[in-house]
């Protein structure tokens, strides 16, 4: 552990305790449910007065990080987008999360927005109702009018927020440091999973990003009049306060209301995919979080798209990987797609990869003969991420993020139309990301870039090579040599060496007869004796059951 993580912790002493106390509280709740303790199982309740043992693993996980306030809810939000490190079941479980927030009082709302934008909230809109639409995690939001008429929503961020997350912030990477020396979850590299956590909260917490956001969409969608997103104004938008158009209609969360209000669920459940696959496969640019409740149904038929904070990048190089999987998995050629997931995934020194290309040819039989109409791409997708995480497999962000969407998108969809099947309208993408791989334009670019490379690599190249030999003429050239194997095998034969010694040194004390003597007995050689053959019989028993000493095969 480094020693910096000491007083990280110990900073944040109080919270740290309140973290440790509720962690441990669910912990304690799994223990119990193995027994017949009733009594005790009654005691130990959630908040919302649920009995704690009552619920699954994953159940009692996310009541634990709401529990854990704002911080953890976001974290566990953030992990529910990573299924190859959760698991599909405790991803599915996070993404219910939901932190309803306590609201500012109208007095710091005001002294936020006028301290941020700078005037009198009476200067600055013509109305502004001081009790909020809603309130979540990080910001509240609030009904406003411009001085023109035009009604808005201001999104105005919690006062103090920032310093609350940020000290959670410390202490969850303390607590990753320390998960860091736990061989069970060193796999999961639980160090760069939270600094990957941290990044994506802070981004979070600047309003500013949102408001990029919103421009961006409405840049690449300025010619589809069948979806909105809201616009952003930037004269009265600041990191902490995002003030936007209103967008009104009916959220897909109430296909009920849809269908009354005479919409076409099919048409809208097509339209809406649609809208996603022109984000993801042609922009590389998407909202990540396609709920039914931050999409809705405007007065003239388009699709306004809410809570555009969290998003998604596809980048030239990550663009290729998902374009080779989709030839393999055309091909139905499983070689060449495990090969693509052990290159584009953090692989465990241990994998079994002849195991795993049987898994993924099981995989790819089952699902490649099944008829586009049939085909559950949710299901799909959902046992690939199983066999890859039964591998210990870790996929980047970017990868886990695009699959977890292409899930949430059919189950949203499929919520206005049962038969819905997303991967026909996938179909018509997927040739055109075959064609585009291997355009003239698209070589060229490829070939320049690794011209690039190369150029960089003959650069670097001499000059590494000369730094190397100006070491090894100054005697200044070191080899760093690691046995990992060797380091308990020297632990026992020190060992064995200290109980021998103690155990010779003893006897001499016995045989001499040194004081204090009870009956002709040397007291400190007896002692020492009886020491030696108690530590002698712990290192028989250790190599019988291990080989190790200090630690378990």
């Amino acid at each position: 552990m480094k020693l910096s993580t000491i007083p990280q912790l110990a900073r944040h002493a109080n919270r740290l305790r309140e973290v440790v106390t509720i962690l441990s509280k669910y912990g304690l709740a799994d223990w119990i449910s193995r027994h017949e303790y009733e009594f005790a199982k009654g005691l130990l309740k959630a908040r919302d007065g649920a009995v704690l043992v009552d619920g699954t693993t994953e159940t009692r996980i996310r009541r634990a990080l709401t529990d854990l306030g704002t911080t953890f809810i976001k974290v566990g939000q953030i992990l529910s987008t990573r299924p190859d490190l959760a698991g599909p079941a405790l991803a599915a479980e996070l993404s219910s999360l939901q932190c309803d927030a306590p609201a500012d009082p109208p007095s710091a709302v005001r002294s936020t927005v006028e301290a941020e934008l700078g005037g009198p909230l009476e200067d600055l809109f013509a109305d502004f109702d001081v009790k909020p639409l809603a309130s979540a995690s990080i910001g509240q939001v609030h009904k406003a009018r411009l001085k023109n008429g035009e009604p808005v929503v201001v999104k105005v961020q919690h006062r103090g927020i920032e310093n609350k997350v940020r000290t959670d912030l410390e202490i969850f990477l303390g607590m990753a440091e320390l998960a860091e020396h736990v061989p069970d979850w060193r796999r999961y590299r639980p160090r760069a999973t939270a600094q990957e956590f941290q990044r994506t909260l802070l981004r979070e917490l600047d309003f500013c990003r949102e408001e990029r956001h919103l421009q961006q969409f409405a840049s690449n969608f300025a010619n589809d009049k069948t979806v909105r997103f809201p616009a952003p104004y930037p004269e009265l938008s600041t990191s902490r306060v995002l003030t936007m158009e209103l967008l009104e209609g009916i959220k897909l969360v109430e296909p009920e209301r849809l269908k009354a209000a005479g919409h076409d669920l099919e048409e809208i459940a097509r339209r809406g995919a649609r809208v996603y696959l022109e984000m993801i496969f042609r922009d590389g640019f998407y909202h990540a979080d396609p709920h039914p409740g931050n999409l809705l149904v405007l007065a003239d038929g388009a699709i306004g798209m809410l809570d555009c904070g969290m998003v998604g990048r596809l980048d030239e190089r990550m663009r290729d990987h998902i374009e080779e999987m989709l030839l393999a998995i055309a091909n139905g050629d499983a070689t060449q797609l495990t090969a693509i997931i052990t290159r584009v995934g953090f692989v465990p020194p241990e994998l079994d990869q002849a195991a795993l290309s049987t898994d993924v040819a099981e995989f790819l039989s089952y699902y490649g003969g099944q008829s586009l109409s049939q085909f559950n791409l949710s299901g799909a997708l959902t046992e690939m991420i199983e066999i890859i995480r039964r591998y210990q497999i870790l996929l980047p962000a970017g990868i886990a993020l695009l699959i977890k969407v292409l899930i949430m998108l059919e189950g949203t969809s499929r919520l206005l139309n049962p038969k819905f099947s997303l991967i026909e309208l996938i179909q018509p993408y997927q040739r055109k990301l075959l064609w585009r791989r291997w355009s003239p334009s698209r070589q060229l670019k490829k070939a320049r870039r690794l011209a690039h490379e190369w150029e960089h690599l003959a650069e670097a190249l001499p000059r590494g090579i000369t730094d190397i030999l100006q070491q090894v003429e100054t005697g200044r050239f070191y080899v760093h040599l690691e046995h990992k194997s060797m380091e308990p095998s020297v632990n026992r034969l020190v060992f064995g060496l200290l109980t021998s010694a103690l155990f010779v040194g003893s006897s001499l004390l016995w045989s001499f007869k040194v004081p204090p003597v009870i009956g002709e007995v040397s007291v400190l050689g007896a002692a020492g004796c009886v020491t030696s053959a108690v530590l002698a019989f712990r290192l028989l028993w250790a190599i019988r059951k291990s080989g190790h000493l200090d630690q378990r095969s």
